[in-house]
């Protein structure tokens, strides 16, 4: 995925009420969109160089979105993507490209189809010649020093209820004879792994660990991050 527009350099001044941040652009401090509604832990940092899109759209309240967070240490080393807005489309091209092995192949590749309780689906493939698979995609960009070797991509980084929920309903896909598969995207260049940050969600831990028992599988893989794109680029073992 490349960005449409070259990115803007600033700093972070602060972030605020979870959809906003200042920054200062040029000398100029502007208030922008965050599209991310976690906790943002390590790529927050006052002072931190961030990438900025901007929108032309006269309708849009915010013309500059946060894009890219560069992690210092301790909290990592590297840019992050923080748009959650870009996972869903980047594991797509990645799967129709063929890139995922254990995704590829199958005929027919569908996004945000109903599925469950009133949930939609990431990505929907099909195929005539066997079951369809059911792929949820979650945003990662966690990394925090002293949990374990401290080279671990985390999820999630704050309660998330609505994830939790996700889980039941692919374990509930896998008993109807479907494959289900949690795909965890990780923007950031400086991991070695996958964890779940149990700490911060044990209910999704426990969750995860349900799921995967009933059948669902999951997958983990990191992404080539620059300023002028993001991509799919090698994936990562899960130590769960």
């Amino acid at each position: 995925m490349r960005f449409p527009t070259p990115l803007l350099q600033g700093r972070l001044i602060r972030r605020y009420k979870r959809f906003l941040a200042d920054v200062d652009l040029g000398g100029e401090a502007v208030t922008v969109h965050v599209p991310n509604s976690g906790s943002m832990i390590g790529v927050d940092t006052p002072g931190s160089a961030v990438w900025l899109s901007r929108s032309d759209n006269p309708k849009r309240k915010l013309a500059h979105t946060l894009e890219l967070v560069e992690a210092a240490p301790p909290w990592g080393e590297g840019l992050v993507g923080v748009n959650t807005g870009h996972p869903n489309a980047l594991a797509a091209a990645a799967i129709a490209a063929g890139t995922i092995p254990e995704l590829a192949g199958y005929a027919r590749l569908k996004r945000e189809v109903k599925y469950g309780r009133n949930s939609r689906i990431d990505v929907l493939l099909e195929d005539d010649s066997r079951p369809p698979a059911y792929v949820e995609v979650k945003n990662v960009h966690l990394r925090r020093p002293g949990q374990g070797d401290g080279l671990a991509a985390e999820f999630p980084d704050c309660v998330t209820a609505r994830g939790a929920k996700h889980l039941e309903e692919m374990a509930a896909m896998v008993a109807q004879g479907h494959r289900a598969v949690m795909l965890y995207l990780v923007q950031r260049t400086d991991c070695t792994h996958f964890r779940t940050a149990e700490d911060l969600d044990p209910a999704y831990h426990a969750g995860l660990r349900r799921a995967l028992d009933s059948g669902v599988e999951a997958l983990c893989w990191s992404c080539a991050i620059t300023p002028e794109a993001i991509e799919l680029d090698r994936p990562l073992p899960l130590r769960l």
